[in-house]
């Protein structure tokens, strides 16, 4: 048969990623796809230096739309980004009857229901598994290999710049904006960071494996998102001392009221396997009934790394792309028509245990007032940590730290007894929070 024609919008690092993958396992992919894969058209903002990638058999043009309205094209692979032009290439794309693989994780979250309906009404494939983790399969593992399964929760360390900033900040004792900084110096941080130390990039990611995992509409937009920015080492160190580490999360559950979707630091017991993956790497948790807890782990980013799932996608609809479209598997997992309703909680509604660190004034009494304020709010404590005063503040100091780990309660409960316990005189800093995980 002859090669499959693929126009790809964006030849940056994920594109030129693509095309060196594409050449160097030709032979390996034809056989495992049926026929030969072949990018005939790229649409780039630097039109020269793409054709010094692509080589002088392949179409270079700077109008994407070029590509998408090309007749002989019939998949088209979105690498550019963003979540407009993208967006409006994408449903071009889909709209002339052209399958879509895309790594772009926003555009999915964002307007992943509006993609995939259109797609479903033109019988078109939208492949994205390089949209979260990009060297880990999850999605077909979500999608097919648990597919028998009733997931129960989903809890993953889904961004590499913050997972490498908590590892530095843990092993080296310094604060997050010093390890900011030497991120950015070594390329694992952006020059604006943003979406990554805010928690962004993770919901994104989080509201896709939400959507794949109980069935229900991609909704980025009731995702609860703290990044880590507010983090201090000295939390790193007591965590520690507790038996814990703290990543930043994306973490959706099942619940009997609804499905909780969010992402924020997380305390994790260290004898945990994600607990223990480290630097720039990419790990995610899957508890399902009948499977039991299964683990994923690996880069989450990187030039050949996303062309990895990339291509993967490329052989997936060249296998499928005559197929019957009813044959074919469900962009989220379930059957169109059979999507659930189950509302996604909001935060205050979510039942999970906390760490509390308190710079507390150091005298008589404090301890009592804080526990007593717990107490009336029925928040049982699973262990304390007192610091003496002249290891927080040195010699002659009148302030401490106090830590205490929680069981379970509602957010909201949480949130009314911090306000009081902020308004103690001997409380002397905003109380930090952070929220702690067993995933067991």
């Amino acid at each position: 048969m002859k090669p499959i024609k693929v126009g790809l919008l964006g030849i940056g690092t994920v594109g030129s990623g693509t095309f060196k993958v594409l050449e160097r396992n030709q032979e390996e992919i034809r056989r495992r796809a049926g026929r030969g894969i072949e990018i005939s058209m790229v649409a780039a903002r630097n039109v020269e230096r793409a054709r010094s990638i692509a080589g002088a058999g392949v179409t270079v043009v700077g109008d994407p739309f070029a590509v998408v309205n090309d007749p002989d094209v019939e998949i088209v692979v979105e690498v550019m980004g963003g979540t407009t032009v993208a967006k409006d290439l994408v449903m071009q794309a889909i709209a002339n009857g052209k399958h879509v693989v895309t790594a772009n994780k926003a555009l999915l979250a964002t307007y992943g229901n509006e993609v995939f309906a259109a797609a479903q009404d033109k019988g078109v494939m939208v492949a994205f598994e390089g949209a979260v983790a990009v060297s880990i399969p999850i999605i077909k593992a979500l999608r097919e290999g648990l597919s028998a399964n009733r997931i129960e929760w989903v809890a993953g360390i889904i961004n590499g710049t913050t997972n490498f900033i908590l590892s530095e900040m843990r092993d080296k004792g310094l604060d997050f904006g010093v390890v900011l900084k030497e991120a950015q110096r070594l390329g694992y941080a952006e020059a604006d960071p943003t979406f990554d130390i805010e928690g962004v990039d993770a919901a994104h990611k989080a509201t896709i494996l939400s959507a794949i995992a109980f069935g229900i509409p991609v909704q980025f937009d009731k995702a609860y998102v703290e990044g880590i920015v507010q983090l201090a080492a000295a939390d790193i160190s007591y965590a520690f001392q507790l038996g814990y580490r703290i990543k930043l999360l994306g973490i959706t559950k099942r619940t009997q009221n609804g499905i909780e979707l969010r992402v924020h630091p997380t305390l994790i017991p260290i004898k945990r396997l994600l607990a223990n993956v480290e630097g720039s790497m990419n790990g995610i948790m899957v508890k399902s009934d009948a499977a039991g807890i299964t683990m994923y782990y690996g880069a989450g980013a990187g030039s050949e790394q996303t062309a990895s799932a990339v291509i993967a996608d490329l052989v997936d609809v060249t296998r499928l792309h005559t197929a019957d479209a009813a044959q074919r598997v469900p962009h989220l997992a379930f059957q169109p028509d059979a999507m659930s309703d189950m509302p996604v909680l909001p935060m205050s509604e979510v039942v999970t245990s906390y760490y509390l660190r308190l710079n507390v004034a150091d005298q008589a009494g404090v301890l009592a007032k804080v526990t007593g304020i717990l107490a009336e709010a029925g928040i049982s404590i699973d262990a304390m940590l007192q610091r003496e005063a002249d290891e927080v503040g040195g010699e002659g100091s009148t302030h401490t730290d106090l830590i205490i780990l929680t069981h379970d309660c509602v957010e909201a409960k949480m949130n009314a007894a911090i306000a009081q316990m902020q308004a103690l005189p001997t409380v002397l800093s905003p109380i930090t929070r952070i929220r702690k995980e067993e995933l067991a």
